[in-house]
């Protein structure tokens, strides 16, 4: 209750405050010479309105916390030249402008995680450590960054600009070699490693190839809990990820043995299965039940191809270590059918899956107000036909109205041309 409390007032002092800036074109003018974060958003947009309160929560605790960044939101429907020029698709949208540079947030649409990629982008792209305390605090507070060990080198130019490209996702540091934990052993310099899972791993060019591909495959934790936001980022990986599909609340035996297997694999098998495969496990199983199509069993075990929307399911019973192994080489070798995909059939089937998906979720929490959504519609185009089948329309009536005229007319003149018989019979009384 308290917190709830703390964020409606920080989104009223955010307001009153003028922490939250609406912005126009004029805002093009001077962006260049600031830090500004910018939530992209078209009034329409129903999610757009959900999330206001946050966004009026990042924009107080920001100031609050005397960040230089500049807290602002755009209509991008009002203001189209902006949206086109930053090419914005969806709402809402986050940039975070530093100088020319644009960097688009990607994470849970919360507080906490918005603050958290705000100070790490509008700060240095790589941090230097200078002194053992400073690097036992970047191991303290974050449980994956890179580290770039040495003096300056070509390695060290190249290291700053995949820093550049991947600041969005973790954390870029540099130190030299008296700085490290005695545990850090080194056999030369200059090197790059990156810190996770309680340990560390040396970038090899030899083995480990391009820079930026490394940085993108080790920029996760060997083996967590993956959430649909991650899960949704690892389609831009080019590994496939393996999964346990387990349910936390009632866990079961198989459920613990299928997490114990694929962590088993993460860390055991890491040098046979680190280029190839991501391992964690999910709790909610709506993402991967969008790519099947279908409801997963759970517990169970599966491989995803985010790439290309893709599955793979075992094709008999998962109980030891050598199952699984043996599965995840038979996906490799191209044993294993892939299911799904991004074919334009199954990107149909899929549309059909998820609107239906939707309506049955939105019956389910609020049916009375689904039933009036859908009998609108459904009202109005029935009276649009009956409307249509009852109508006379007035090019039928005119004729029918000049027929009457002429009949009138032609009644008239052929009743002057007949004789008046009262007035013939006076006429002859007269002549007679």
């Amino acid at each position: 209750m308290r917190n709830v409390i703390l964020s409606a007032l920080l989104a009223v002092f955010a307001v009153v405050s003028g922490y939250v800036e609406e912005l126009d074109e004029k805002f093009m003018e001077h962006r260049q010479n600031d830090l500004w974060l910018v939530e992209f958003y078209a009034p329409w947009c129903a999610y757009c309105h959900t999330f206001e309160p946050i966004w009026y929560e990042v924009g107080a605790e920001l100031k609050s916390m005397g960040s230089p960044v500049n807290v602002g939101k755009i209509d991008t429907i009002a203001h189209t030249s902006i949206a086109s020029e930053f090419n914005i698709h969806g709402y809402p949208t986050i940039k975070l402008l530093k100088g020319e540079l644009s960097f688009d947030y990607k994470g849970p649409r919360t507080k906490d995680a918005i603050i958290e990629f705000t100070n790490r982008v509008a700060g240095p792209t790589v941090r230097h450590l200078s002194s053992v305390q400073l690097f036992q605090h970047a191991m303290s507070h974050h449980d994956l960054f890179f580290v770039y060990i040495g003096g300056k080198s070509l390695l060290k130019a190249q290291y700053h600009k995949v820093a550049t490209e991947y600041i969005i996702h973790t954390y870029f540091f540099s130190a030299s070699v008296d700085v490290l934990p005695k545990a850090v052993a080194l056999d030369e310099v200059p090197v790059i490693a990156v810190f996770k899972d309680g340990t560390f791993y040396l970038y090899n060019e030899v083995l480990d190839g391009d820079l930026s591909a490394w940085v993108n495959r080790e920029r996760f934790p060997s083996y967590f809990q993956i959430d649909n936001f991650s899960l949704y980022q690892m389609g831009e990986l080019s590994k496939l990820v393996a999964l346990a599909v387990v349910d936390e609340m009632t866990p079961s035996e198989e459920s613990i043995l299928y997490k114990t297997l694929i962590e088993r694999l993460s860390t055991e098998y890491r040098d046979q299965f680190k280029n190839d495969y991501q391992f964690g496990y999910v709790t909610d199983s709506e993402y991967i039940n969008g790519i099947i199509m279908g409801e997963i069993m759970m517990p169970s075990i599966i491989v995803l191809n985010m790439s290309v929307d893709g599955y793979f399911l075992p094709g008999s019973k998962i109980e030891t270590t050598e199952d699984v192994i043996h599965f995840l080489n038979n996906v490799l070798k191209g044993r294993v059918k892939l299911l799904g995909g991004n074919g334009i059939l199954q990107q149909t089937k899929r549309l059909f899956y998820k609107t239906k998906s939707t309506v049955v979720t939105s019956f389910q929490t609020a049916p009375a107000f689904c039933c009036l959504v859908c009998a609108l519609p459904v009202g109005i185009v029935l009276i649009i036909i009956w409307g249509t089948c009852t109508a006379v329309p007035a090019d039928d009536e005119r004729p029918g109205e000049e027929a009457t005229s002429i009949s009138a007319s032609d009644g008239k003149r052929a009743k002057l041309s007949q004789p008046d018989k009262r007035g013939k019979t006076s006429g002859e009384k007269k002549k007679d």
